[in-house]
């Protein structure tokens, strides 16, 4: 029997497939949630959250024209400073890595976790360990563009890539999703 997991849906696991015992109603029943599952995607408005990089650069180019305001502890100049950050130490290296132990058991736990829900949730106050101080004033425009840099260069980069601090060595798919969550994530305290 085959399963295949409509993502987005309340259903997490639907059995397709043919199957001998499997009754009539169960073979009316697939094509009315598929029917639901369409008509859900199509209907549905975009997320305004990020979900990939690609995202990140749409958003940051409204974010640029708008007045968007933080209601955390950060002003948007550190949040997006501080993502700018993440995403360079990537590439560059992170100042005050977490021990190997740590990387291979308790961050990789919780990146898969991450993953699995599609979504992170981390101290939105929290430095990066060892990285620069933040800037607390300032005009955004700086910051939109060198986060916008830093993704650009994120993309176009091909060499290997630095252990993250506290989810050790990340393939670079896994890292463009772990900075798109951490993008997202950010996005819960930042309003237009």
């Amino acid at each position: 029997m085959k399963r295949r997991v409509l993502a987005g849906t309340p259903f997490f696991c639907l059995y397709l497939g043919y199957h001998a015992d499997m009754q009539r109603r169960h073979l009316l029943l697939i094509p009315l949630v598929l029917l639901g599952e369409t008509a859900v995607t199509h209907a549905a408005a975009p997320p305004a959250k990020v979900q990939s990089l690609s995202d990140a650069l749409r958003w940051l180019d409204g974010l640029e024209k708008s007045k968007a305001k933080t209601t955390g502890a950060w002003p948007l100049v550190a949040v997006l400073n501080h993502l700018a950050q993440s995403v360079d130490m990537s590439m560059d290296g992170f100042p005050q890595p977490k021990s190997e132990l740590f990387q291979s058991t308790v961050g990789a736990a919780a990146f898969t976790v991450f993953k699995w829900r599609r979504a992170m949730s981390h101290g939105l106050a929290e430095p990066i360990p060892g990285a620069p101080a933040l800037p607390m004033q300032g005009d955004v425009a700086p910051a939109v563009q060198r986060l916008r840099d830093s993704i650009n260069r994120f993309n176009a980069h091909t060499g290997l890539l630095k252990p993250h601090f506290a989810y050790g060595q990340l393939s670079k798919a896994d890292f463009a999703l772990a900075h798109s969550f951490h993008i997202a994530n950010h996005q819960d305290e930042i309003t237009a």
